[in-house]
């Protein structure tokens, strides 16, 4: 037998998946299958219902998709109404979010208080939870942390396994609490384990809001200004919720239906949060960015920012795909809520933090590369910014470092995968099971003896 090492070894064996494993890109419409659980002209294909969230982009006038505003709906609530209901009351309106989302109204003043309280005493890890589980095994990446953190939380509770309704929505609410401290906590030791930086492990403050909470937590001084959390509560406003169907609550509802555990079900919607493709998609956007102002000498010139946009759209710039990173959405068409709601915020921060000229810079990119793509890609498609242009420049107004904004996005929308495990418990009650179409035919099995 060679002497294979096992770089090697698996080199060898990727071969034979590289061989084994590719199939003819035309079967996919031989067979009618649905990529991605997309219908051809882009839209999901239905496969169950809610009455958590909605998103809207196009409306459907004689079969067929017609652009509009979008909007951003939660329990039936347009998303605008509840930021400006919360802004002109001079509050912070996530844990304001998190109740509707889960129990489905909007809280009375009495109500949100009491809840705010609840939220407030569970924010604490349970004794020995960051020696144990976070210190003794850092990560070089916050989510992988996170992930980890949630499931080892499987050990931490008394009755892991209940499905009673109460149980669960006890479980959900104590995860959404812990979130902000297994988060800092997971950074805290990275900053330690792996940067060689100093760590800080703050206590959290029961009476504060989330964005107030974590902004002290992550930061060695725990100084933040008014509108620096303000800035972030919108932002976990925005992302706490967005329909059924992307990938990380359609997560939650698939591994939900195998009637598993709670930290089972949100563990998997870390991991799936983690990818570029989702949770991941403003550090694409950072990126490009940061290669962007190297090379463009003038920010406020269209016609310089226009070359780099061609050049990026053509491929000779960049990552190579060809897209520019926080423009487009699969849903959204002339505007994306989320988007127009955190520029408008990161307008002011800008303002105070003395980044007006690179504020500018994010707007000349969304003004010009809708006719950019246009012109190059010849595509009818409607581009339009998505809150992914704009969540990482604020984050970095707010001096947070990159390896926290998928994390950032995680706080947030666990509110929104909480709300679905609990759906998925009350209203599911069947587990998931799609079909795969095999278009390998039987082989006649080969006798060891016989083989080559």
């Amino acid at each position: 037998m060679e002497n294979y090492s096992d770089e090697k070894f698996i080199s060898k064996l990727s071969t034979l998946t590289k061989t084994n494993d590719p199939i003819d890109p035309s079967l996919y419409q031989t067979f009618d299958v649905k990529r991605g659980l997309r219908n051809t002209d882009g839209r999901g294909v239905l496969v169950g219902l809610t009455k958590i969230g909605d998103v809207v982009g196009y409306e459907m006038v004689n079969n067929q998709k017609v652009a509009v505003p979008g909007k951003l709906y939660y329990r039936g609530y347009d998303v605008e109404k509840i930021i400006e209901d919360s802004e002109k009351n001079n509050q912070f309106g996530f844990e304001q979010i998190i109740y509707l989302l889960i129990f489905g109204e909007l809280p009375t003043k009495d109500q949100l208080e009491e809840f705010r309280l609840y939220i407030g005493r569970n924010r604490e890890l349970p004794s020995f939870f960051t020696e144990d589980m976070i210190m003794k095994a850092p990560s070089p990446d916050i989510m992988n942390k996170l992930a980890r953190g949630v499931l080892a939380s499987y050990s931490y509770d008394k009755t892991p396994e209940s499905s009673n309704l109460e149980n669960i929505i006890r479980q959900c609410l104590e995860l959404i609490a812990r979130f902000p401290s297994l988060v800092a906590n997971g950074y805290q030791a990275k900053r330690r384990y792996y940067d060689g930086q100093s760590m800080y492990i703050h206590f959290s403050d029961p009476n504060i809001s989330t964005a107030e909470n974590f902004l002290r937590l992550i930061r060695s001084d725990s100084q933040y200004t008014r509108l620096e959390a303000e800035l972030l509560d919108l932002a976990l406003i925005l992302h706490a919720e967005h329909g059924g169907g992307n990938n990380s609550s359609f997560t939650v509802h698939v591994v939900s239906s195998t009637d598993t555990d709670t930290y089972s079900a949100i563990a998997a919607a870390v991991g799936s949060l983690k990818g570029k493709r989702h949770g991941g998609a403003n550090l694409q956007v950072m990126k490009m960015m940061d290669e962007l102002k190297k090379n463009v000498k003038d920010w406020s010139s269209e016609k310089q920012v226009r070359e780099y946009l061609e050049k990026i759209v053509r491929k000779e710039v960049g990552d190579g795909s060809g897209l520019i990173y926080g423009m487009g959405h699969a849903i959204y068409t002339i505007s994306d809520p989320r988007a127009v709601q955190l520029k408008r915020k990161a307008e002011q921060l800008a303002k105070e933090k003395g980044c007006l000229e690179e504020f500018n810079l994010y707007n000349l990119i969304e003004k010009l590369s809708p006719s950019v793509l246009y012109d190059i890609k010849k595509t009818n498609k409607r581009f339009c910014a998505n809150v992914d242009l704009y969540s990482g420049f604020v984050y970095t107004m707010l001096n947070i470092p990159r390896e926290l904004f998928t994390p950032i996005f995680a706080i947030s929308r666990v509110a929104g995968w909480s709300a679905h495990r609990i759906e998925e418990a009350v209203a599911g009650g069947r587990i998931y099971r799609p079909a795969y179409k095999n278009i390998l035919e039987p082989r006649e099995y080969i006798p060891m003896s016989q083989r080559n």
